[in-house]
């Protein structure tokens, strides 16, 4: 019997190998942990640049690699791709509200808004001046209050040019709270909103957590407010040069409208919403 060594199929044994599946692709990122699979270089990215990556191993070496296939992550293949790109966060301004991009200057409104003081107007403005420039309001210090029944006169509120005033403790049966009901029954009264925060002066509006405070100290009567909180926290206050200085010192530690007192928050927001009112 003749053996035909042609007569069969000589890999008729063998299986056909199978396919790898397409590694799935992991975004570069800082301190990701990778194996470069050829070499066995094992480190966290430390640096990522156009095309390329650099790992840094628990000794302190750093190497330089493609972007691309070969790695591995927990052992498991994949391919590195460049950093995900980050999304668009939403810009909010310092008052919370959503910040306008690209806004053309806008002319000023004829309404105003009157604050007591310069420490006042600084805080607004560090808070609500993109909005306020948004709207085109302009805010106004004053010396004090006490004079503010002539001033308005001098304003002559109407219907298309409003007045909205932010008074310092403005609580009942006060100083502040008699000028205020004096001015709502004037003949302006229908054309300007005074409204005011229950504190002694601005200052105390900043949360006082933002200080390392539980609360603002308590000044007896009789000494002057700005000067006895210097005093009480341990601040220069001999010159007004010191109060000055302690003022830049509170209002840097405001960040946002997260910083303030909420009693404060609602006042502003709604002189901000008379004197923009067209009605």
């Amino acid at each position: 019997m003749t053996h035909d060594r042609y007569g069969s199929d000589p890999l008729a044994g063998f299986t056909k190998r199978p396919v790898l599946a397409a590694a799935p692709t992991v975004a570069a990122a800082r301190d990701l942990v990778l194996e470069h699979a050829a070499t066995g270089f094992v480190g966290a990215v430390v640096r990522i640049e156009s095309g390329s990556v650099e790992l840094e191993d628990r000794h302190g070496k750093i190497r330089a690699f493609p972007l691309g296939g070969g790695f591995l992550v927990d052992g498991e293949r994949v391919t590195l791709g460049p950093p995900a790109k980050k999304a668009a966060a939403t810009q909010r301004t310092a008052s919370g509200s959503f910040r306008v991009a690209d806004a053309a200057a806008r002319v000023a409104l004829p309404s105003r808004i009157y604050v007591e003081g310069r420490h006042d107007a600084e805080l607004v403005e560090k808070v609500w001046g993109d909005d306020l420039r948004v709207e085109g309001v302009v805010v106004e210090y004053l010396e004090g209050v006490d004079d503010l029944e002539n001033l308005v006169a001098q304003f002559g509120p109407t219907k298309s040019r409003k007045l909205g005033v932010l008074v310092d403790h403005l609580v009942t049966n006060s100083k502040e709270s008699r000028i205020a009901d004096a001015v709502a029954r004037g003949p302006h009264g229908a054309h300007v909103l005074v409204v005011g925060h229950p504190y002694i002066d601005i200052w105390q509006a900043v949360k006082p957590a933002r200080l390392g405070l539980a609360e603002w100290p308590v000044i007896p009567r009789g000494i002057e407010w700005k000067h006895g909180i210097c005093e009480a926290l341990g601040w220069p206050h001999d010159e007004q040069a010191d109060i000055a200085r302690a003022w830049k010192r509170i209002l840097g530690q405001v960040r946002s409208y997260a910083d303030l007192e909420p009693v404060l928050l609602g006042r502003v927001e709604q002189l901000i919403d008379f004197v923009t009112d067209p009605q």
